[in-house]
């Protein structure tokens, strides 16, 4: 916790007051688990508990909706990424996470237009031509202004909102410390990866805050997509854009939920739909960069039937390694070969070393035989990923946020399509366009480039190597340097060869008792009445080690 004493004061009056939401919907039982009842005093823990019985009737999901959108933006920004992650958070949860929306008023206008201002570096009127005051959409992060530049191109302003990186601060900083907390003190939330969950959350909201790289996004977009007419990257200003502020250009289409009503825009429904898939599918699996939300509010349809992507701030990135394990995970689906899947999710994924392998093999096999076979017009892509997920949730196989995010994305791409043609069929664009990429893998030239990759690599491990094992060599022959090695199960073996030197010199004790008593016995002497003795008493021991020998089994 910050040690600031007005920072600590804001930081431990915010503590108490998620500890309260909690309490109000239902959630009071975590809060003494995880000792934050301490921050409420006796009369307000009480009425709180009295409005927490009132919650009982709500699902579980709902309570944990309505806590997210009591918390305020930040909250909800991190329960709209907790909604990715069906591989992590029950079903019914992620269900109603989903349904997440930004309820926050507009900031003041005034606010708005200094904040441009200062960012530009010049007043509103020398920047732009006009600007409309009353925003046009409005977020928890930022909100929309309207507005022409001089020389008459109509663009959009994103702005920031005033104090948000600081209270996404603030609460990043709680949010951190509640995962510690839960980690420590609910060992069965260890299952959901609660520190994992909330560093890919700050990952995202940064990336969210920052608009250059939101800009720099588009730009990549648009470059990706240079000559591709189905697909229009709206213009980013880059003179106008600093870290706070996005100028763009301004789009006039159709929704998804309109464009059925342009007559001669539904006839062409079929392409349309078509065309967004294979351009998802694209920008993903050949170079690497989706759009991390594409439901329907984030499409418009020209007039020529292209489309527009709008709204760049979720991005999804997948490196080669990542796709090219993602081809070999579907060729080898293809295959039924459940081993073989494994196998390759174990490059991406992190897998627990007591995980069940025939287990997840008969159950990977099961999922395959559902969907193997069947139709294309009859394979559900959206119902076939969240029976995937499921699969992983049950294996506790966590993968990483970049391709939950392009599972999540896949599921709203389908359902976007069946919008725009009710008879879309995703699968349809999807196994053509993976025929492509195993076509294009194995063409000479990409093979030789191949080599060419492997080669180098294999040549900057040949010089490498030595280099490390020398340095590693200097480390270890320093004075003060150790190597440790822990060997489990010794002590086990120690006592058992203690006990079995143990047993030998006994035996040989007892042996040369029984022998020399039986000279002396056997010699006649005066000594019998000392013999004789040691003579029987030498045998019984005998008779007893013998016995524990064979009793113990190792003869």
């Amino acid at each position: 916790m910050d040690t600031h004493p007005l920072r600590f004061l804001k930081n431990l009056r915010r503590t108490g007051e998620i500890a309260a939401i909690l309490i109000n919907h239902g959630f009071g039982d975590i809060v003494e688990r995880i000792g934050l009842n301490k921050y409420l005093n006796w009369g307000r823990r009480k009425l709180l508990k009295k409005s927490e019985e009132e919650t009982r009737t709500l699902t579980r999901g709902e309570r944990v909706r309505m806590t997210f959108e009591s918390l305020g933006p930040t909250f909800i920004k991190f329960g709209q990424v907790l909604s990715t992650r069906p591989d992590l958070i029950p079903q019914d949860i992620v269900d109603e996470l989903a349904l997440l929306q930004e309820r926050v008023p507009p900031f003041d206008s005034q606010v708005a237009i200094q904040t441009v201002e200062k960012a530009l570096g010049q007043t509103i009127n020398d920047s732009f031509g006009s600007f409309e005051p009353v925003p046009l959409a409005t977020g928890s992060l930022g909100q929309v202004h309207c507005a022409r530049l001089p020389d008459g191109s109509e663009v959009i302003v994103k702005i920031r909102r005033p104090r948000v990186v600081r209270d996404v601060e603030r609460d990043l900083s709680l949010i951190h410390e509640l995962a510690a907390l839960i980690k420590k003190h609910v060992p069965e939330a260890e299952v959901f990866d609660p520190d994992g969950l909330v560093r890919n959350f700050e990952r995202t909201i940064r990336r969210e805050l920052n608009y250059l790289r939101e800009a720099r996004s588009i730009e990549d977009f648009d470059r990706m997509f240079d000559g591709d007419a189905s697909l229009y990257v709206p213009q980013v200003y880059p003179n106008y854009c600093r870290e706070n502020v996005l100028v763009m250009e301004r789009i006039r289409g159709y929704r998804v939920d309109q464009f059925s009503d342009v007559p001669c825009l539904w006839e062409k429904r079929r392409q349309i739909a078509n065309n967004g898939a294979r351009l998802f599918l694209k920008s993903a699996f050949e170079h690497g960069m989706f759009h991390g939300d594409p439901h329907p509010g984030n499409f418009r349809i020209l007039d020529d039937g292209s489309i527009c992507l709008l709204d760049f701030g979720m991005i999804g990135v997948l490196d080669e390694q990542m796709r090219e394990s993602l081809v070999d995970l579907f060729i080898a689906t293809a295959r039924k070969d459940s081993r073989r899947c494994l196998r390759i999710m174990q490059q991406f994924c992190e897998i627990s070393n007591d995980v069940d392998e025939r287990h997840f093999c008969a159950d990977y096999r099961e999922f395959i035989d559902k969907y193997y076979g069947l139709p294309l017009d009859r394979l559900d892509i959206a119902t076939m990923l969240r029976d995937f997920v499921a699969i992983l949730s049950t294996h506790r196989i966590r993968c990483p946020g970049d391709l939950m995010l392009l599972i999540r994305a896949i599921i709203h791409l389908d359902a976007v399509g069946r919008k725009i043609n009710p008879e879309f069929t995703l699968v349809e664009v999807v196994v053509p366009h993976f025929k492509k990429i195993l076509r294009d893998r194995y063409r000479p030239d990409h093979l030789w480039e191949r080599v060419r990759e492997e080669a180098q690599i294999l040549g900057r491990a040949a010089h490498e190597i030595p280099l490390e094992i020398a340095t590693a060599l200097k480390r270890y022959n320093r004075e003060d340097s150790s190597f440790k090695v822990k060997v489990t199960g010794l002590d086990y073996m120690v006592n058992e060869l203690d006990r079995s030197s143990n047993r030998i010199v006994v035996g040989l004790i007892v042996a040369a008792a029984i022998l020399s008593s039986s000279l002396l016995v056997r010699s006649g002497a005066a000594t019998d009445w000392f013999s004789v003795p040691i003579y029987v008493t030498s045998s019984l021991l005998g008779i007893w080690l013998i016995y524990g020998i064979f009793r113990s089994g190792r003869l």
